[in-house]
């Protein structure tokens, strides 16, 4: 059950120490979302982009042998950097943190795009994964900085409509790019992108830092922990080619978990750990975590197979094959974008998860039913029910896990959520690669046994055995792998590896050998669905402990001091420095107002930000810094319909 009404009838005004952005006005924070959305389409951008040129990138560098580096290094660095990002930002505040994330995710793609040999493109792309890793993470403690929890559901709800749209741009602009102008472009599209959320950023985000935060880092927690993820992710990308058994598979996962642990016991005695054990000790924030990593888990590994199938059993191209889950993308974009505005108006978030996540698991229920025959349209409509369900796991979580913190662990808390998502995929992708080869290579004998009959029935009587002995042979040689790519042929493959003199008997047969290796293909594509269906249901189990808690309607959950700092005198201004210290009927009133006729309007500004982001400009202003201490005179304030300050009597 929720803990009280909505909106709590114990909140009190908010002062400038509560919320630092109090005296930004609506336009001026529009303005920072849409730097802060547009800083999650260039990561977005550049990962679909890449993804779609990367085949050729490769042969043009003859690196094929290195081909599965240039992504490694990127989820590497990028995984690595997430968690120390968000301790970081909580230390020194959000502003730095993001522009030298921003700075170092720009150089990393001006270089890539001058890359001459592989080597020089995979060091390059480290270099992205390293400023990557603040994209997300810090972009969502922005707005936990700029709105309470009780607004941010309108605008977080957005976050995932900027990665469906990214997905819808990305493949035909890197094709185009690639095929028509030169592979190095596709780097240079996001210079411009990032320049423009980098100005508005350093222009109008304010710095915001708790006073009393300890600059004492956890150096020996911070090279354990890189450590580990690194044999984590080395030994999970590994089992693409290998097998759990081999040393760089099994045994780089097991250091990596062995080094986990010990990751943990070294943070419970850090002084200032990277990663706070007491967050664990919160049962909304652990059942976040946990789900979070589980709907990552079910989920991303079966959307991988999505394009191969379109690709392997339809022959589509690798650009079609991704514009084939537009279904999905448009239940992912809807469903964020209105759950969003639904917790916003609700305070209400324990339902509406528990839901989505079973919906999650009924979508992909329906996909796993997935074979040669099966109508598009039921396939898009599995896809667009897990859709559906995923969106609000990618807003509302965060909205849960940040009202359920203190402030000054807003920033680390909300780096572990994007980092267990990310975690969670990686696990996923793995033990999904595993399942579906096993599936097919299980299924594939079973598949085959009725065409092999006719195979020999066909075949003149002196030449069934030798036949049936070279069919077991070559079947059992082929490298399966090597036959789940875009135009391949199963039958021709078998056709080519037995002997010339009876290839004539095996031809008339060659459409039957192909059907038989796709209902196999679709058989272990479907077993990875069910992978998601489990743990999604797994996921609902563990979103059954969520507390729900009356969303706040200031930033912070606990009286701390803090520092605002901006270049833009007159974007924070204070009365002296003010903490309301009595709850304010008047205030309380106005704030809930704000909030039911904001929304409509807000929604508007924020899509106006958006769009208008690169074109914006401001009259200049003096540099300044205004600042508020819970230890001057008290004067109580609220925030009125443009999010200035104003005293109580107004």
């Amino acid at each position: 059950m929720m803990e009280g009404s909505f909106p709590s009838p114990d909140a009190v005004a908010p002062s400038l120490a509560d919320d630092p952005a109090l005296g930004l006005s609506r336009r001026a924070k529009m303005e920072i979302l849409g730097a802060i959305m547009l800083g999650l389409f260039l990561g977005a951008l550049d990962q679909t982009i890449v993804g779609t040129a990367l085949p050729k990138i490769v042969t043009a560098l003859g690196g094929n042998d290195l081909y599965t580096w240039v992504v490694t290094i990127y989820l590497l660095t990028s995984t690595i950097t997430i968690p120390f990002y968000g301790k970081l930002s909580d230390i020194y505040g959000r502003r730095p943190l993001l522009m030298i994330g921003i700075s170092l995710f720009l150089i990393g793609s001006a270089l890539s795009g001058l890359s001459q040999e592989m080597w020089q493109l995979i060091l390059f792309r480290g270099i992205q994964g390293l400023g990557a890793g603040a994209l997300f993470p810090i972009s969502l403690a922005v707005i936990g900085d700029l709105f309470s929890p009780a607004e941010r559901g309108k605008y977080q709800g957005l976050f995932g409509a900027v990665f469906g749209i990214a997905f819808i741009v990305g493949p035909a602009l890197g094709g185009l790019l690639t095929d028509n102008v030169t592979w190095h472009a596709i780097f240079y599209v996001n210079v411009p992108i990032g320049l423009i959320s980098l100005y508005v950023i350093w222009r109008l985000l304010p710095t915001v830092k708790a006073r009393n935060a300890t600059r004492s880092i956890d150096y020996l927690g911070a090279l354990i922990f890189t450590v580990a993820i690194s044999f984590l992710l080395v030994g999970l990308t590994n089992e693409a080619t290998g097998s759990w058994a081999d040393l760089t598979v099994g045994g780089f996962i097991a250091i990596g978990l062995l080094l986990g642990a010990v990751f943990v016991l070294v943070e419970s005695r850090a002084k200032e750990p990277i990663v706070p054990i007491d967050l664990w000790r919160n049962r909304t924030y652990v059942s976040s975590m946990v789900a979070t990593f589980l709907v990552s888990f079910g989920f991303y590994g079966a959307l991988i197979f999505l394009p191969r199938w379109f690709q392997v059993i339809r022959g589509d191209s690798a650009t079609i094959s991704g514009y084939e889950i537009f279904p999905l993308l448009v239940g992912l974009i809807g469903s964020s974008v209105i759950s969003g505005f639904v917790v916003a108006r609700t305070g209400r978030y324990k339902v509406l998860i528990i839901v989505s996540l079973a919906v999650i698991a009924v979508g992909l229920l329906v996909m796993a039913q997935i074979t040669t025959a099966i109508p598009i349209t039921t396939l898009w409509l599995g896809m667009f029910i897990a859709g559906v369900g995923i969106g609000p796991s990618l807003s509302v979580f965060t909205i849960i896990v940040q009202n359920a913190v203190p402030f000054s662990k807003l920033g680390v808390a909300t780096s572990n959520l994007t980092f267990f998502r990310q975690i969670g995929g990686s696990v996923g992708l793995a033990i999904a690669g595993t399942v579906f080869a096993d599936a097919l290579t299980s299924e594939l004998p079973k598949q085959l046994t009725p065409i092999v009959g006719k195979i020999v029935a066909a075949a003149p009587p002196a030449l069934q055995s030798q036949i049936q002995q070279g069919f077991q042979q070559n079947a059992n040689n082929l490298n399966l792998n090597n036959l789940t790519g875009v135009g391949e042929s199963f039958g021709g493959a078998i056709i080519a590896a037995v002997p010339q003199q009876l290839q004539a008997v095996f031809e008339p047969f060659k459409g039957q050998l192909d059907l038989a290796f796709n209902n196999a293909f679709s058989f272990g594509v479907g077993q990875t669905f069910m992978i998601g269906v489990i743990a999604s249901i797994a996921a609902v189990v563990a979103s059954l402990a969520l507390k729900e808690l009356v969303l706040r309607r200031t930033v912070r959950s606990e009286p701390a001091a803090a520092t605002a700092t901006t270049p833009a005198a007159g974007a924070v201004a204070t009365k002296g420095a003010a903490t309301a210290t009595t709850p304010a009927a008047g205030a309380v009133a106005g704030a809930a107002a704000t909030t039911a006729t904001g929304a409509a309007a807000g929604a508007g500004a924020v899509a106006r930000a958006v769009a208008t982001a690169a074109t914006v400009t401001r009259s200049p202003t003096a540099g300044g810094s205004a600042s508020a201490s819970a230890d001057s005179h008290p004067e109580p304030i609220r925030a009125d319909g443009a999010g200035r300050p104003a005293s109580a009597a107004d």
